[in-house]
C-alpha cells in the first residue's frame, strides 16, 4: 500500500478526470454518427451512401448533440449531490441530531486539516457508509443506521476515517465524474437504439436512393457502434483503480492508529446483505459494494478478504472472531435505544 504513494494516487485521479472529459465529446460523436446511421437505414439507403451521408450531416449535428449533452452534464455537475440523496433517501444529521458521531468526525477533521463534510444517514439495517461531493468543502459523508447502530464507536470511527480518506485523496470527485459521464453516454445510448423504431422500422426496406435491400446493413453497423460507445462507457465506470479501497483503509489506519478496528469494522459489513437503496452507480462509492462482475474483472472493489489481509501484513493489524451484534430494533444497543441508535 505505501509503495504507491498518495501523491501519484491524487495526480493518477486528476488525471483520470481529465481523461474522461476528454473522451466525453469523442463518445458523444460516435452516438451521433450511430443515430445519423440509423436515420439513413430508415430512409432506405444503401450502405455506401448511408455512411456517407451520416459523416456529412455529421459537422452540422454534432455541435447541437454536445451542447445537449454538456448542458446535461452541467446539471448533473451543480446537482449530483441532490441526485444522490434522493437516489438513497438520505437525510441530513446536524450536531443536535446526532452529537457523539458529529464530534466523531468533527476531531477526525481537524486532525486530518479538512473541512467537516455534511453528514447524511440513511434508514435502513444495512451496514454501509459512501462520502461524495466533488471537494473537500463541498463533500458529504452518508452512514446508514445499521452501521452506526451495529458497530462500535471504534469501529465507526475507522469507517469515517476511511471515507474521510477518500475525499482528501479525491476518489470522490473521480468517482461522481464517472457517475455523470456514463449515466449520459447510457441514456444516449438508449435513445439511439430506440430511435430505429421511431417512424417506423418499415421505412428501412423503402428505398430513397435504389439501395433499399442494404439499408438492414445500416442498421448493423450502427448497433455496432453504438455497442462499442456502449461498452466503452461501461468499461469507464468499473475502470476505477481499486487501489482506492486499499489506500482508504491505509489512511483510516494512519489517522486513527487502530488497524484493528478498521479489520473489524470490514468483518461485520462484509457478512450482511448489501444496501438495496440507490442506482448501480451510487452503490460504487459505498465503502462495501458485493457486486462482482465478470470473473471479478470489472469489480469496483477488492474482496474484504484481500483488504484485511493488507491491513494484517502492512499495518499490523490482528483478525479476531467478529463479536456478536446488538440485538435487533426494540433492544437497546451498546450506545443507547433502538430503532434511533446513538449516534443520530
Amino acid at each position: 500500500m505505501g509503495a504507491f504513494g498518495l501523491k501519484t494516487h491524487i495526480w493518477n485521479n486528476n488525471m483520470a478526470s481529465i481523461v474522461l472529459l476528454a473522451m466525453f465529446p469523442v463518445l458523444i460523436g460516435l452516438l451521433t454518427y450511430a443515430f445519423l446511421v440509423i436515420w439513413a437505414g430508415m430512409e432506405g439507403y444503401d450502405v455506401p451512401q448511408g455512411l456517407a451521408y451520416a459523416a456529412a450531416q455529421l459537422p452540422m449535428i454534432a455541435p447541437f448533440a454536445a451542447l445537449a449533452a454538456a448542458a446535461w452534464f452541467g446539471v448533473a455537475w451543480v446537482g449530483n449531490q441532490a441526485m444522490i440523496n434522493a437516489s438513497v433517501g438520505s437525510h441530513s444529521l446536524s450536531r443536535s441530531d446526532a452529537p457523539e458521531l458529529y464530534n466523531m468526525v468533527e476531531n477526525l477533521c481537524i486532525a486530518r486539516g479538512m473541512p467537516m463534510p455534511k453528514l447524511r444517514i440513511i434508514e435502513t439495517e444495512a451496514m454501509n457508509a459512501f462520502a461524495s461531493g466533488l471537494s473537500e468543502k463541498s463533500a458529504c459523508m452518508t452512514f446508514t443506521r445499521g452501521l452506526l447502530n451495529r458497530l462500535n464507536a471504534e469501529e465507526v470511527e475507522a469507517v469515517a476515517a476511511h471515507e474521510l480518506t477518500h475525499i482528501r485523496n479525491k476518489d470522490v470527485r473521480l468517482l461522481v465524474i464517472a457517475v455523470i459521464f456514463v449515466g449520459i453516454i447510457s441514456f444516449a445510448a438508449q435513445l439511439v437504439a430506440r430511435s430505429m423504431f421511431y417512424g417506423g422500422m418499415h421505412r428501412a426496406g423503402r428505398s430513397r436512393r435504389g439501395g433499399g435491400g442494404n439499408a438492414g446493413a445500416l442498421i448493423l453497423i450502427a448497433m455496432a457502434i453504438l455497442a462499442l460507445a456502449y461498452v466503452l462507457a461501461i468499461l469507464i465506470r468499473f475502470a476505477m483503480s481499486r487501489k482506492r479501497e486499499y489506500l482508504a483503509d491505509a489512511g483510516s489506519v494512519e489517522l486513527t492508529k487502530n488497524p484493528d478496528a478498521m479489520i473489524s469494522a470490514l468483518q461485520k459489513i462484509s457478512g450482511q446483505e448489501p444496501v438495496e437503496e440507490g442506482a448501480a452507480e451510487v452503490r460504487e462509492m459505498f465503502i462495501y459494494n458485493r457486486s462482482t462482475g465478470f470473473a471479478g474483472m470489472f469489480t469496483t472493489h477488492p474482496p474484504i478478504e484481500k483488504r484485511i489481509a493488507a491491513l494484517v501484513e502492512f499495518a499490523g493489524g490482528r483478525v479476531r472472531p467478529v463479536q456478536a451484534e446488538p440485538a435487533a430494533s426494540g433492544d437497546d444497543g451498546p450506545w443507547g435505544a433502538r430503532p434511533k441508535g446513538p449516534w443520530g
